[in-house]
Order: structure tokens, then sequence, then C-alpha cells
């Protein structure tokens, strides 16, 4: 791994920054680094307000979707929801049916079965929508981009079709009264679908006011479903997750309180509370089987039901973590046998009985700890295979499975993150099509982690006053990264002690200040002779009532002047 130092920030804007806002040095630094170049950007990033979110109908087709949804209030239309089972779809769902049903509408929400029926508006889901439920509106949310005959099938029934989506379009766009996608404009390409949601309720309320209707309370939905779909925290989407992290604190739904007992989650609320406790819980359901009992969980109002749901969905979550760790202990075996780091710039494994609700967990942990594309698929007893990939900076997965589509039934996602079907019988063509596309579009460069540093910070600089100022930069995730900090030549005070037989306990000493630090998962590193650069993210450590920084290693190495092309052991 190469350590990248920070490039110099703006002196001049820097010093202007601290000045005026009153901001330590590492603020300053660290916005400028990542693009603010006027104060009252820094003012808006540290302190974002609603009144600056713009207007929904910015977003297109906004109008068209907006006005046929007044219409169905007003003709009392069955609305049904046809929504994806992933996080950002159940919360979608949920945003929509109680903003719809305060203004009155009767709403059925419909979830496909991940296993039987497959991802989106498939034909066997569609089927069973229609055959059920009966809808005279049915509104596709978190899917229905590129579902140009299923949507047509709707149509032909006699049903209009909305479609709030956020992934990418492709060059045949479905005909519906109102395909409401970020993509096909120019801005809010950050958003994901229940973000898309949130601007058609304000959509909503701006064309017909609600007495006591106060959208702000429903922010904790958005943050929850934003956090967990893993896009950007720019734009409005930080303003989203900032306010909706205040409000999950306080929230009025009994289904998030008793998910966050289950969670044993306590106020301060970052991100990380949603990316690692709620929303793997709440993705549970739909991994291993429908995604019901989440949405269901977001729109109860009955405590006891609530608290019952929340304990379902954690022992779920037990069950999917156990099928995840057999099946990536199944690919890393199948790798050990193929995969060559200096050959390979990609990572494509596949084997009968892996679960396809977990391949893209997978695939994602594959891709963090061999840094390379990842593709994970996991075929049924007939040879049907459905897979799920994840992508490093340089190659786009929706790209390169263009590249490779006459290999494969069906394919779709984002630069990042991608899903596919394909028969067992195509997968070693497939795989060679994928890695000779990956070859070509990655540097030999990109191919080589790197450590991204922010900012440096002395030792003496890592106190409550500084924590204090770091919590403005929140919330942190894709997008607007955690800073990773770092300081020079530190020495341990002691012996690093071991605690629970993976994590280190670690006392630094630079100069006349000493603090303390934890590497968690490091015990089982060959530690370099000090003196030491590390590099380290800073959070909070509570502790007997008393709240200081901690700062968590993420890597380290022998001190050296050269900066940047030392390798370094990391965690």
């Amino acid at each position: 791994m190469r350590w990248i130092l920070p490039s110099p920030a703006n002196p001049d804007f820097c010093r202007a920054v601290c000045e005026e806002l009153r901001v330590p040095r590492f603020v300053a630094e660290l916005l400028c680094r990542r693009g603010h170049t006027c104060i009252d950007g820094v003012t808006q990033h540290l302190d974002p307000k609603l009144k600056a979110l713009s207007d929904p109908f910015l977003l297109p087709n906004m109008c068209a979707a907006v006005e046929r949804l007044l219409a169905a209030l007003d003709r009392k239309e069955r609305i049904v929801l046809y929504g994806d089972y992933d996080v950002d779809g159940v919360t979608s769902l949920a945003l929509l049916t109680r903003v719809l049903r305060a203004f009155g509408a009767e709403v059925q929400c419909f979830l496909p079965l991940r296993i039987e029926e497959g991802y989106g508006l498939s034909t066997d889901g569609v089927t069973r929508c229609l055959e059920t439920l009966h809808p005279q509106l049915l509104i596709a949310v978190d899917c229905g981009t590129s579902s140009v005959i299923e949507i047509a099938r709707v149509r032909s029934a006699g049903v209009d079709v909305l479609v709030f989506d956020h992934h990418e379009c492709q060059a045949a766009l479905p005909e519906c009264t109102a395909l409401v996608n970020p993509k096909l404009g120019s801005d809010f390409h950050y958003l994901c679908s229940v973000g898309i949601v949130f601007k058609v309720a304000h959509g909503l309320l701006k064309r017909r006011p609600l007495p006591g209707f106060d959208l702000k309370q429903y922010l904790d939905l958005v943050a929850v479903g934003t956090v967990a779909d893993l896009v950007p925290l720019v734009g409005e989407n930080r303003l989203f997750v900032r306010r909706g992290l205040l409000q999950l604190a306080q929230t009025r739904f009994v289904g998030l309180q008793a998910l966050m007992e289950v969670a044993a989650i306590r106020p301060p609320l970052y991100p990380v509370d949603i990316g690692f406790k709620i929303g793997p819980r709440m993705n549970a359901a739909g991994r291993l089987g429908t995604a019901q009992d989440a949405l269901e969980l977001l729109l109860t109002e009955d405590t006891a039901r609530a608290r019952s749901l929340a304990r379902d969905l954690d022992t779920q979550n037990r069950e999917r973590r156990a099928v995840e760790a057999a099946v990536l202990t199944a690919a890393e075996l199948q790798l050990a046998e193929c995969f060559v780091a200096d050959r390979d710039a990609a990572i494509i494994v596949g084997a009968e009985g892996w679960h396809p609700g977990v391949v893209g967990i997978v695939a994602s942990r594959l891709m963090r700890r061999h840094h390379r594309p990842a593709l994970v698929i996991g075929f049924d007893e007939a040879g049907r295979g459905k897979g799920s990939g994840r992508s490093i900076a340089g190659l786009s997965l929706v790209q390169a499975l263009t590249e490779c589509g006459s290999h494969l039934e069906a394919y779709g996602g984002h630069e990042m993150a991608a899903g596919l079907t394909i028969q067992m019988g195509r997968f070693g063509e497939f795989r060679d099509a994928f890695h000779a596309c990956a070859r070509r579009l990655l540097t030999d460069d990109q191919l080589q982690p790197r450590l991204h540093l922010d900012c440096e910070l002395t030792l003496g600089e890592i106190g409550y006053p500084l924590l204090e100022q770091y919590d403005t930069l929140h919330p942190f995730g894709m997008g607007n990264l955690q800073p990773t900090f770092f300081a020079r030549r530190v020495l341990l005070v002691a012996e690093p002690r071991v605690m629970k037989e993976k994590h280190l306990s670690l006392q630094f000493r630079q100069g006349r200040h000493e603090a303390r630090a934890v590497w968690f998962n490091g015990a089982d590193q060959d530690l370099p002779d000090g003196p030491w650069d590390i590099a380290f993210e800073l959070d909070r450590n509570e502790y007997q009532g008393k709240v200081r920084p901690q700062m968590q290693i993420r890597a380290v190495r022998a001190a050296s002047a050269d900066g940047c092309e030392q390798r370094s052991l990391q965690s």
C-alpha cells in the first residue's frame, strides 16, 4: 500500500476560513482539499439548512408525476407501490405509503420475492402483482428505469405507471406517465430512491398543502435509505442525512425505535449506526427471504408488533452472517486456486448453492480485501446464476458488463455496484471476457491499493475541543469520506496490549504529548521498529460518562522522510 500525502491547501483561503469562522486549521485544510473555494460554501457545509433544499420540480418529469398522483387522489384510485427488497426500496415504500395515506389515498405495497421473482419489475413479479392487487395506478419505486417490456405489459392491462428510480438509464426508456429519474437531467444524480420519493412528497405538498403534516419528521426514513444505499453524501443527500440522524434519535416510528433497541443504538447517531447496525438488520429479511417484515416494521403503529419484528430481523441477520461467512470462505478457497495478483485485474468466482442474497456482500468483502473489481455468482440446481459485483475506482461495472453482455441473460446497476444473470454453461467464457475487459480498462497503478491521507495532526492537537469541531464535518460516507489523519515519528510508551485476542491497545508519545489508540484486528501484524508514522481516524469514545477522542489506527510504518512511497501495514 502506498501512502499518498495530501496536496498543499491554499494558505490564504485556509487562513480566511479560520479567522472568519473560528475553526481550527485541520477543518479549513480538509474542506479546501475537498473542493471548497468560498466562505459561503464552507458555512453551508458546516451548518446546512433545510431552507436550502431546491425546488422539487427541478427533477425531470416531476410535474407530470405530481399531477397524476393528485388525479389518483381525487379519483380515489387503487394505488400500488411496487418496490425493491433492499433498504432503499423498503424505506422508499414506507415513506411514500405514509405520505399518500396522509392524503387519504388507498395504498398497497408489493415487494417481489428475491429468489423466485428476482429484482424489480420481473415477469413473474408483475403477474403476481396484477393478479393479487388489481392496481389502477402502479408506482415502481427503486426499479423500472430499464423495464421497457414489463411496463408495456402493465399499461396494456389498462394500468397507468409512474417510475421513481435512480438507476442508470439505458438507450430505450419505458413508455409511462412519468419517469422521475435524476439521471435524465444534469443535476441530483447523487439521489437514491428514498431521496427522490422525499422530493415527490415535497412536490405534492407544494401543490396541495396538508394541514398539520410535517415532512421533516420523515427525514429519519430518508437518512436510513440514503446511508444504506451507499450513495454519495454530497449536495442534498448530506443535508438529508445530517437532519435525518437528528430525527432518528427522536423518531416517532415505533419500528425504528424497536430496531434501535435491538441493535443497542444510543444517541448521538452517526452513519455507521445505519451502515453497520440498522441497515444489515433491515436487509437481512430481503436477502434470505422476503423483505415484507422490514416494510411492516416501518409501517406498523403497534409497539408490541414492532418489537417482535425487530427481534425477528435481528435473528435473520445472524443467520445471514453465517451464510455469508460460509460463501466467503468458499470463495477464498476458489481464489486460492485461480487468482494471481500480478496477472488478474478482476475477481470472478461462482458455485452452485451460493445464496444469491449474500453474493453482493461477499463481492464487497473480496473487493476490499484484494483491491480488485469482484463478481460473485451463485448458481441454482438448474444452472441459472445470479451474481453481484463491486468495483474499484477506474472501472465502471455497467460499462464492463455491457462489453461482455453477449454472455449474460441480464445485467444492470451502477458504476460501482451491479447485478447479473447468467447460465452456468456461459460462465467460463464470460469470466475470460470480463478479465480481458478489466485488464484493458485498469492500469497497474489503479490496481495498487493506496492510503489517501487527508491532514496531519500532532498528538498535542487531539483533545475534546478538536472533537467538537470535528463533529461539524459529519456525516461521513460515500463522497464525503471520514478523514484519515496522520502523525509523524511517534513512539510507543509501552508494549501494545492485546484485547480480545485480535485488537491492540496502544499508547503513543510525540514530544511532550501522549495519546491512546486502538487498532482493530491489528494483533496479528508484525510491527516495525520505532519511531512510527501512523495513519488513523478519529471517533468518540464514551466511558463512565466522559467523552474523549479515540484514535483508530488504519496503518503504521517505520517513520520515513519521503512521505509516500514506503509500504505500510494496514488494518
